[in-house]
């Protein structure tokens, strides 16, 4: 791979080229950590690529390592692991609800104690989460409840 950066003071805006043989993974994964950096992921829907912006997202879950992607209207598919986007969406205001599970504080509508110190998540879109205990508190404490 090679990396080349153009520093010119009469540009505007940041300009990215790729120039590659094939579309691979590994370029898609990273076009789509620029794309987070600039507040979009890039997802897949039934074999097409869109740019969402992250503000939408409700909530991200790992099934069969395919990570899914919730919005109120749609759901996609990342082609990034679930660890490497809780480290882009942190920033966001996403929180990791379980081994499998990042939710978008933005959108929790309550809280409800579960047994074993677990928490159930009700989402705004009516899609309950469970919180393990490992991250209950952590929960608890972004959003400021007792």
């Amino acid at each position: 791979m090679k990396i080349e950066i153009n520093i010119n003071e009469d540009i505007e805006d940041i300009e990215i080229v790729f120039s590659c043989r094939k579309l691979t993974p590994a370029v898609e994964r990273m076009l789509a950590t620029l794309m987070v950096m600039d507040k979009k992921l890039t997802v897949l829907k039934e074999d097409e690529t869109y740019f969402l912006d992250v503000t939408k997202v409700i909530y991200l879950e790992s099934v069969d390592r395919k990570t899914f992607v919730y919005t109120e209207d749609a759901v996609y598919e990342s082609r990034l692991k679930l660890y490497e986007l809780e480290q882009q969406l942190d920033e966001y205001g996403f929180f990791r609800a379980n081994k499998s599970c990042l939710i978008q504080l933005k959108y929790v509508r309550s809280l409800k104690a579960d047994i074993n110190r677990k928490i159930k998540v009700t989402l705004e879109d009516g899609e309950q989460v469970m919180v393990s205990r490992q991250y209950a508190e952590g929960l608890k404490k972004k959003l400021g409840v007792k």
